[in-house]
């Protein structure tokens, strides 16, 4: 089997432009792979939210490794890592690129905002930036320290959530580009993909690019196709989607204090031993557990 880093390094040099699709645990990673993707954002979002914390790295950064396992663990396609600043300096940045790939994690993405970040889709809030130089030695760190040739870093340009303008990020695409980078994610929340647009109109092929286009999702994929871009992240939908599911069944059972509402809505629970690979334990029970004995009746 090929190598989740190969297969990941694989999706942004294709010729064609690719897909990631969010997941935040382990099961809806499983569901993310039998859909057909061929990789998963290990979402910061997705993942703080599903522990009931902000994206405001309330949560550790081993906190959010374990949850990371155990998604690599369920799944045989590569996963990257939403890695936020990295969690604190080049040093912290040079533990974790270990760290994920001791646990079989194909790429890491690391933003240029200083650490603790606010989540890029939130209003009103603060975005400063990471100086260059220093982010730019985070990602040279990450680059030294990595043992499998293919792993990725991909580094994630915020000036335009910052409210700078292109020529800040066309600066700061040059110098990650310089210190290594893998592949750049241009970063945009306005509701059409103007800018990362006028990025890619200078920026050429220098490099593969990662586009996010949660809140310009108007517009079509053939536009990012033409434009360049490599890879697409549907960062945020398996975990919103989620949500709106379990508050729809969660006030109906409490509306009709009765399971008779949902029950025909929802999946069977076969349907979850199914995604928990409840067969595979079976077969090893068969070939190392001893025959089960049925216990003598009782005398007396």
């Amino acid at each position: 089997m090929i190598k989740k880093t190969s297969q990941f390094k694989a999706l942004l040099q294709s010729q064609d432009i690719q897909f990631l699709m969010e997941a935040h645990n382990g099961l809806s990673a499983r569901i993310v792979e039998e859909a057909g993707f061929k990789g998963i954002w290990g979402s910061g979002l997705g993942i703080s939210a599903a522990l009931g914390v902000r994206d405001n790295n309330e949560a550790s950064w081993t906190q959010v490794l374990e949850v990371v396992e155990f998604m690599s663990d369920a799944t045989r396609i590569p996963i990257m890592l939403d890695a936020d600043t990295g969690y604190g300096n080049f040093n912290n940045v040079r533990r974790l690129v270990r760290k994920l790939e001791q646990r079989g994690v194909a790429a890491a993405c690391i933003e240029d905002k200083l650490f603790p970040k606010n989540n890029s889709l939130m209003d009103n809030v603060r975005q400063p930036l990471e100086a260059i130089d220093v982010f730019a030695g985070k990602i040279k760190a990450a680059k030294d320290t990595q043992q499998d040739a293919d792993f990725c870093v991909v580094a994630r340009i915020e000036a335009f959530i910052a409210g700078w303008g292109l020529g800040e990020v066309l600066k700061r695409a040059e110098a990650y580009h310089a210190a290594g980078a893998d592949a750049l994610l241009i970063h945009s929340k306005l509701s059409t993909a103007e800018e990362v647009l006028a990025f890619m109109n200078e920026w050429r092929d220098t490099c593969p690019i990662v586009v996010v286009p949660t809140k310009y999702y108007q517009t079509p994929t053939s536009v990012f196709q033409d434009a360049g871009i490599s890879l697409v992240i549907w960062a945020n939908h398996l975990l919103r989607s989620s949500i709106a599911a379990m508050q729809r069944t969660a006030a109906s059972i409490h509306a009709q204090q009765s399971l008779l509402g949902v029950e025909k809505e929802i999946i069977p629970v076969q349907e979850v031993f199914r995604l928990q690979n409840v067969d595979e334990l079976k077969l090893a029970e068969q070939r190392y557990l001893p025959p089960i004995r049925m216990a003598d009746p009782p005398t007396g």
